[in-house]
């Protein structure tokens, strides 16, 4: 039970950041065993966001007032936006290795209904239930908003295999969903560099935000790639195959423009985490943030590889795979031994309560 009461949403940034890396196994250039070896981690990952689901859903069915604290704390409700983004690797894994089409439609549905539901709730409990400065601000904002671009990619996969009125809905929300997120990534990121400017970089715990920028603009530029490799052969039956042509060519400019954008912050959180090695860094869940941000900047690489014919882009998504799968090993192995000895179950959430019950305490001394 002390697992049920201390666990919380960042532990789903582990299924993010497993199946991602099991995505990129999945398309890596090479043998077939690479492929093979994609799939059983993305089994896995399977199990890993259904235990996860149990527990975090265990956590609201037996200390519901305890879970409820989660929106009035300032960092923590924005891992809620690991779910869905941890979901949507399950999505894509169900159309590259399983060819399983109406099951990923049905989790797709689920995946974007969530999504839209984390970039609405989380942001509004902002401006309502907590409290934040400019100099406390990092990356983790971006949480939430990023959910729906994710969505939005896997629309962009996910249509082709569709027929008909089905395809082209998930292209119309695939769209739609991109357009909840990117602008308001892209506003965040403004702020966020304002917030480096004036107060320098988090503290250590937080040396792992520096490198959720990178999601928003590889997710952004994978969701246009993909969407505009589906729009033609959707859009042309429809009589709009001029709009499927000018979609596709947006993509490819989109994408790329959106990833040498990300190439900028690439280079700035790796300058970032150069800058904290000295210091030394405190393992903690954060830590997988190093991962999926990267997993999705390198899968827009081998989408800009696939429709521009460019190697470099190849390369580009070969090397930085490695990368990936260096630092997966890493945090998998540290997070498994986190978990065994308990050190990881932590909620700081639970630090509101005592907060408010020690306030009343004193409140009612005389």
């Amino acid at each position: 039970m002390h697992i049920i009461r201390q666990f919380t949403p960042n532990w789903f940034t582990a299924t993010m950041g497993t199946g991602i890396f099991a995505l990129l196994l999945g398309q890596l250039p090479g043998p077939l065993w690479l492929h093979a070896a994609g799939a059983a981690l993305w089994q896995f990952n399977i199990l890993l966001f259904a235990v996860f689901t149990l527990l975090y859903t265990a956590r609201w069915a037996f200390y519901p007032h305890e879970a409820a604290l989660i929106f009035s704390h300032p960092v923590m409700p924005m891992f809620l936006g690991a779910i869905p983004m941890g979901l949507a690797t399950i999505v894509n894994g169900c159309i590259v290795f399983a060819h399983a089409d109406q099951l990923a439609l049905l989790l797709w549905c689920v995946d974007a209904a969530l999504a839209m539901l984390v970039g609405l709730g989380v942001p509004f409990a902002m401006f309502t239930r907590q409290t934040h400065r400019l100099d406390s601000m990092t990356g983790v904002w971006l949480l939430p908003i990023v959910a729906a671009e994710v969505a939005a990619a896997s629309a962009g996969l996910l249509a082709p295999h569709l027929a008909g009125a089905a395809a082209l809905h998930v292209l119309v929300a695939g769209y739609v969903l991109w357009a909840f997120s990117v602008p308001l990534a892209l506003s965040i990121l403004v702020i966020l560099f304002l917030r480096l400017v004036l107060h320098k970089l988090p503290h250590g715990d937080m040396a792992a935000s520096g490198w959720l920028a990178l999601g928003p603009l590889g997710t952004g530029a994978l969701a246009l790639l993909l969407l505009g490799r589906a729009a033609p052969g959707i859009l042309a039956p429809l009589g709009l195959g001029d709009a499927g042509v000018v979609a596709h060519g947006f993509g490819v400019i989109g994408g790329l423009l959106l990833w040498g954008y990300g190439g900028w912050w690439l280079l700035i959180a790796v300058a970032m985490t150069c800058t904290y090695l000295p210091r030394g860094l405190p393992f903690n869940m954060g830590w997988w943030g190093f991962i999926f941000p990267l997993g999705v900047y390198t899968a827009a690489s081998f989408a800009l590889a696939a429709q521009t014919g460019l190697a470099l882009f190849t390369w580009a998504g070969v090397a930085q795979t490695m990368c990936v799968g260096a630092v997966w090993l890493v945090v998998s192995a540290r997070t498994v031994l986190g978990g065994l000895d308990g050190s990881l179950f932590h909620s700081p959430c639970l630090s509101l309560k005592a907060n408010a019950q020690d306030a009343k305490i004193l409140a009612a001394a005389p």
